[in-house]
């Protein structure tokens, strides 16, 4: 049975590349007629690697289809010459680029910016998802599940729905976590930032042992950045609701800490849309305007890349300027539109956006 991870039917007039794997009958010139016939289609081959798997090979082909070509048209070719489509995806052009290209690029921007790892991890692996995880659970779903550990302890779990994991991709990323790991490169670390106001600010992953200082930062919050958060008369946080920020089901919850003391606190959570995920920002009051809120945002947005996402959504209430405007300091690109009674701010999170490391420019 061919697998073809919905790939979704193209628009018309509009050309669009697809990544395709292909095993092929064990007969001379099979892949030479399957691309002379994609080539009758007024297809052009982009690139072909070809990647060992037991019991023979698999052919990787990215291919650009002329303007209302539907996908099951390129597999009734293959099909045409006794081959099978294992997996087909949209592609665009840097899956072009040589796999030796690609692992130098993924493991400079992790060094770069170790909060960008699982990005890198994702675009090496070409996987649909990677995410940091506390421990490995699970199997592997048929090769659709991939976990890398690096050096610190961290756990990285990768998920793929086009196509499974090959032993050679799994061993490219191996030899990055390896790269990493003698870097001292850990996805899941704190991180540092400079306010505008020069002051020194951590932001990490919170835990619940951080529930007394997460409750400590909403006391100390006014009732108007409470309102614009919650879009709820809170004066206080309920302690039923401090394990579920802490450790949402399907997110995470990154903290800002001054020396012991957590002045912000930031959300990201998984929407029943795949591309998207919400996102909300809590500063306490004295430190907001410093560059903090657009910090959290893009460290962020580095977790929202790794995890597959294309977008980030938050929903703020007309007369709350906070979140806005620190969006369109955090170097994302931002779109705002009001649907109903709230406005809709969209920050868009496209692997090829590098944060400046100093905020409060």
């Amino acid at each position: 049975m061919d697998t073809t991870a919905s790939p979704g039917a193209t628009r018309p007039g509009t050309p669009t590349t697809w990544r395709l794997r292909v095993r092929l009958d064990d007969r001379p010139g099979a892949l030479a007629r399957m691309t002379t016939r994609l080539a009758a289609r007024d297809c052009n081959v982009l690139g072909l690697s070809v990647l060992p798997v037991p019991g023979g090979v698999v052919d990787e082909i990215v291919v650009s289809t002329p303007p209302g070509t539907a996908p099951s048209r390129l597999i009734d070719e293959i099909r045409a010459e006794g081959g099978r489509c294992v997996g087909i995806t949209r592609a665009d052009m840097h899956q072009v680029v040589d796999r030796t290209t690609a692992a130098l690029r993924a493991a400079g921007a992790a060094l770069r910016d170790p909060s960008s790892t699982p990005e890198s991890v994702r675009a090496l692996l070409g996987a649909d998802s990677v995410t940091v995880a506390d421990t490995d659970e699970g199997t592997d779903e048929g090769g659709h599940r991939a976990v890398l550990r690096l050096g610190d302890g961290t756990t990285l779990v990768a998920r793929r729905g086009w196509a499974p994991f090959t032993e050679v991709e799994l061993a490219r990323a191996a030899a990055l976590g390896e790269v990493l790991t003698a870097g001292e490169v850990a996805a899941g670390s704190p991180s540092a930032v400079i306010t505008s106001t020069g002051a020194g600010v951590v932001l990490r992953t919170g835990t619940p042992e951080d529930a007394e200082a997460v409750a400590a930062l909403h006391a100390r919050c006014s009732a108007q950045t409470l309102f614009a958060r919650y879009h709820a008369g809170l004066r206080t946080l309920p302690r039923r609701w401090l394990h579920r920020l802490l450790q949402p089901p399907r997110g995470t919850t990154l903290l800002a800490l001054c020396g012991t003391r957590v002045i912000g606190m930031a959300q990201l959570i998984r929407t029943n849309d795949p591309a998207e995920a919400e996102i909300s920002v809590l500063v306490e009051d004295g430190w907001q305007r410093t560059g903090l809120g657009s910090a959290m945002i893009g460290r962020l947005g580095a977790v929202a890349r790794g995890a597959g996402h294309r977008r980030m959504i938050a929903w703020c209430l007309p007369s709350e300027v906070g979140f806005e405007r620190a969006a369109m300091s955090s170097g994302l690109p931002v779109s705002v539109r009001r649907e109903d009674d709230m406005v809709r701010v969209a920050l868009a999170v496209g692997a090829d956006r590098v944060r400046e490391a100093r905020v409060g420019r």
